[in-house]
């Protein structure tokens, strides 16, 4: 007999929603006899919510750590021990104790507060990883998106765009969506001025950086659009003439998605020797510790590491 496939999911910062909706969305996917759930935090991270069922696991890597409940709050212990669960996790997925990881929302200020030196997950895993490749691929709803530049403050991202990653956007996205199981990948990719620059009008990145990583970028069986311009793109893709959209920037891409899906959508990283998914929102401290947060993104992350699990990774060598 095949062994149960094992999903790790790391808790987060336990003073912001993340093991709220992890218990919750394991409580609604209920018990599965070939999948073990493995919740990878501390005790103290889940007692004041949900308590487990028979069907889960809880392993704390860090037993020296333990960070006090206080919901709402930024604090350096809950990133630093955060960190540290996300560090075992990985370690976990690649020595084959964990077959997927899904991550919990982290405080971007707790881990800046703890001298954490990762913006987010993404670079903290691919660090971690050792992945120099990699990229954001969200979805929900009729969208998939992936960034081409993340965390970065607006006035940066033209000086932060290259030829080069967009062209990896392009190629990760290609890749992810095979990974996912469609057999058409139609891509756009966005211009980053408005009306795509109006041949060098509004700017010229569009036809100095986006179009050459078109260019560099198309291959046999993808079909590649662009530069689009950002105020049409999402309309015709949510009207299945594209499967995915290539975004400049983290709002220009994520504020569509997450007006379609604010309570669905699903963070993939591409380019990881792992699976990583994720939901896509934030620790939401407003509502920490009111017992009202919506598991659905949650659900949605745990549902698809399963699929993706189960898949051959196109970056595991």
């Amino acid at each position: 007999m095949k062994r149960p496939l094992r999903i790790g999911i790391t808790l987060g910062d336990l003073n912001g929603i993340g093991p709220e909706v992890a218990l919750r969305a394991l409580r609604r996917l209920g018990a599965q006899p070939d999948i073990r759930f493995v919740l990878i935090g501390s005790p103290n991270a889940i007692a004041p919510h949900l308590r487990p069922a028979n069907h889960l696991l809880l392993w704390d890597p860090t037993p020296h750590l333990t960070p006090r409940y206080q919901p709402g709050r930024v604090t350096a212990e809950a990133a630093r021990a955060a960190a540290a669960w996300i560090y075992f996790a990985v370690r976990a997925c690649r020595t084959g104790l964990l077959d997927a990881l899904v991550t919990a929302p982290i405080s971007k200020e707790g881990f800046a507060g703890a001298g954490i030196q990762f913006p987010g997950h993404t670079e903290m895993l691919a660090a971690l990883t050792g992945t120099k490749q990699f990229a954001m691929l969200l979805f929900g709803g009729p969208l998939r998106v992936t960034l081409v530049t993340r965390h970065v403050p607006l006035a940066k991202v033209p000086a932060a765009l290259t030829k080069e990653k967009i062209a990896e956007a392009i190629r990760l996205t290609d890749a992810g969506l095979r990974w996912m199981g469609l057999r058409r990948r139609r891509i756009a990719v966005c211009g980053l001025n408005p009306h795509a620059g109006d041949g060098g009008l509004l700017g010229r990145e569009e036809i100095e950086l986006i179009a050459p990583a078109i260019g560099a970028a198309r291959r046999p069986g993808l079909t590649l659009a662009g530069p689009v311009p950002a105020d049409t793109v999402f309309h015709q893709a949510i009207h299945n003439k594209f499967d995915a959209v290539i975004a400049m920037y983290h709002d220009q891409g994520l504020g569509p998605l997450k007006m379609l899906a604010f309570d669905s959508g699903v963070n993939l990283t591409l380019g990881l020797p792992i699976v990583r998914t994720s939901p896509d929102h934030g620790t939401a401290y407003d509502i920490a510790g009111q017992n009202r947060a919506n598991p659905a993104s949650m659900i949605a992350a745990i549902r698809w590491a399963i699929r993706l699990a189960r898949r051959p990774n196109p970056w595991k060598k």
